[in-house]
């Protein structure tokens, strides 16, 4: 008899944890009728603002919109420029250009994060904004990344998509800057059942403002001082959204627990680099990055096995044909681009079973 395959993530497991509580939610809001702006999307956005330790949770359609509308909201936009990691998902530079900036690419450190010691080469006159990301779970080097926005008045943005409810020597992910842009992409730590996302900040004026871009530019209905965007959560999101934040810290936690015993499962694998944590960070562990030689024929033999192992990310930014006019070559960013051809994500979720990452160890081995 065959085995059963093995994701690289598990939606279905955590749906089964969580359906009674969402249905009776949906079931609400169908009932009221509150399908835009309801209330049970400001339950949610009071109950992550509270999580995160700011003040304000806009939430909107999805992360790349986060970063474009806050870019907006700070005044970000054509002639400016915006400090990016050379690794990370595309969508972080595309909401820059949607503000109609431009994304400054500056190579990534050991542990795949934004390299602090790189951000001063890549800054202009037109510099406005360093916007780390917070790469597989784990926060970015915020002090000393910090310390440089401050003496050259930048504003900090997080890109927090991958590091919900992570901590940094005790700050949690999405306090460090003046305001931080997420996604509730569904195989995120916290997800949602289709698109989503959001602005955090403690800034009154910021979020004030994004609620009217959010919202066609419109604080009153059929008044519009500015020109704004249609970008909302949908209420039926958020209530998928506030029954996944209940558990959020139980399922980092088991993460936390998933990634110790790959540690110790890979840890004698010959040719196998295991992933690394910044000191002083509460890792959250949205991916378990490895690094292996002939990273392709290692993938290859895994998904062959029924092991969903996948790459995050092939392509270093400057190498996509959307991110062309930034005038980068091939070898300008050799940490990164030497990253895309090694690193391997392995299966990880909440619910991973201790059997299941046997079989993921077993399999690896077999293909080295």
């Amino acid at each position: 008899m065959s085995v059963p395959p093995i994701p690289l993530v598990d939606l279905k497991a955590q749906h089964a944890e969580i359906a009674g509580e969402v249905s009776a939610g949906l079931a609400q809001v169908i009932a009221d009728t509150a399908f835009i702006l309801g209330p049970a999307v400001r339950e949610f956005e009071e109950a992550f603002a509270r999580y995160c330790e700011v003040s304000q949770c806009v939430g909107v359609a999805n992360g790349t919109d986060a970063i474009e509308l806050v870019l907006r909201a700070l005044g970000i936009g054509p002639g400016d420029e915006v400090i990016v990691p050379a690794n990370t998902f595309i969508a972080t530079a595309l909401g820059v250009v949607r503000a109609g900036a431009r994304p400054v690419l500056v190579d990534c450190d050991g542990y795949q994060l934004l390299d602090p010691g790189r951000i001063e080469a890549a800054l202009s006159p037109r510099t406005r904004a360093v916007m780390p990301v917070h790469l597989f779970g784990q926060i970015a080097d915020m002090k000393t990344i910090g310390e440089i926005a401050a003496s050259r008045g930048l504003f900090v943005i997080e890109d927090a998509a991958q590091s919900q409810g992570a901590r940094r020597n005790g700050r949690r992910s999405g306090s460090f800057g003046l305001a931080a842009a997420t996604s509730f992409y569904p195989g995120k730590n916290i997800g949602a059942y289709g698109d989503a996302g959001a602005v955090l900040t403690s800034s009154d004026d910021i979020g004030a403002r994004l609620r009217k871009l959010r919202n066609w530019g419109s604080e009153t209905k059929y008044h519009h001082p500015e020109i704004g965007f249609n970008s909302r959560l949908d209420t039926l999101q958020a209530v998928v959204l506030s029954a996944k934040l209940k558990r959020l810290d139980a399922w980092n936690e088991a993460r936390r627990r998933a990634a110790a015993r790959y540690d110790a499962l890979l840890s004698g694998i010959e040719g196998v680099e295991l992933p690394r944590t910044l000191p002083g960070n509460e890792h959250v562990w949205h991916l378990y990055v490895i690094r292996v030689p002939k990273r392709d024929e290692v993938l290859a033999t895994l998904n062959a096995e029924g092991i969903g192992a996948g790459i995050h990310y092939p392509v270093p930014l400057h190498l996509h044909g959307a991110m062309r006019d930034l005038g980068y070559r091939k070898g300008d960013f050799p940490v990164a681009e030497k990253a895309a051809t090694e690193i391997l994500s392995l299966p990880m979720y909440p619910h991973l079973k201790d059997e299941d990452q046997q079989r993921v160890a077993e399999a690896l081995k077999k293909s080295l």
